[in-house]
């Protein structure tokens, strides 16, 4: 096995592992990787779909998402779709996967379908260097606090893209839940900064000014790039991301406007988490 790292901060590129093994000590090995890196790269994994979801669900439960429907087979597989003539991508903030849910997703294996031939990278960040790295006063005023998670406008996943469908489970104006801004990793026991630009409105115990200002500050500090790695896809790549560690940023550079209408597709995968604590 190889081990390339992507970033002085998270992620790695590993060679040497079949993904079509489910023995449990590939899957050890493998989460054991995950918990280390947070986010771990395999490229030209031909597996297929049942593959996929065999591979998934040895981590967990699947999840069926809330606001967008899965491949008729597979309700749990949602196919992201950027098409060619689209500007915008899904994903294309810093988020955390459905941080909105009473269970937020624990991990998220992603395979690679169709990949444009220049752009459309994707960025993580580190929650838990996050955390150590944050100002001293702002984790005073927050360490003991919950925050307001919501999927607010959850309709422009539905509206905004032509070749996904949404997902009538729920009222897509709002689903909210309260998790607490610093959470503990339930197996590694370290510390994680919880909230996340697209979904994170209010930390409950402050007004709402004073709310808006440190999070404000909080969102900066995430994305600064020494926190981050990025990866630049090609065909056939599975990632697989700790969905309680980590944000994520979907770049959409490869639009229209630019000379450079691609289409990408990508096969997702979410394993359900537990009540963050």
């Amino acid at each position: 096995m190889e081990v390339k790292l992507l970033s002085g901060a998270l992620g790695a590129e590993i060679k040497g592992i079949d993904l079509k093994d489910t023995s449990s000590e590939n899957i050890k090995q493998i989460n054991d990787l995950l918990l280390e890196h947070k986010v771990i790269f395999f490229r030209d994994q031909f597996i297929d779909t049942n593959e996929h979801k065999a591979l998934a669900e040895k981590f967990g439960p699947l999840e069926t998402h809330a606001y967008v429907k899965g491949l008729s087979n597979h309700p749990e597989i949602v196919r992201i779709i950027k098409a060619e003539d689209e500007q915008n991508q899904w994903g294309e903030n810093w988020h955390s996967d459905v941080s909105y849910n009473e269970k937020p997703t624990k991990a998220v294996i992603l395979k690679s379908i169709k990949i444009p031939p220049v752009g459309g990278d994707t960025c993580f960040a580190n929650m838990e260097l996050a955390w150590e790295t944050l100002d001293e006063k702002i984790k005073e005023k927050v360490k003991d606090k919950k925050a307001i998670h919501s999927s607010l406008g959850a309709e422009f996943f539905i509206d905004n893209y032509k070749k996904m469908e949404g997902n009538k489970k729920r009222n897509y104006n709002e689903y909210s839940n309260e998790h607490p801004v610093v959470r503990t990793h339930p197996e590694t026991g370290k510390k994680i900064l919880f909230v996340n630009w697209t979904y994170t409105k209010k930390i409950i115990g402050l007004d709402q000014k004073e709310s808006d200002e440190i999070l404000k500050k909080i969102f900066e500090h995430q994305a600064r790039l020494e926190l981050t790695c990025r990866f630049t896809w090609t065909e056939n790549t599975v990632c697989i991301w700790d969905n309680r560690s980590v944000i994520h940023f979907a770049i959409a550079d490869f639009y229209p406007g630019r000379g450079l209408g691609y289409e990408r597709i990508m096969d997702r995968i979410a394993i359900e988490g537990d009540h963050p604590q």
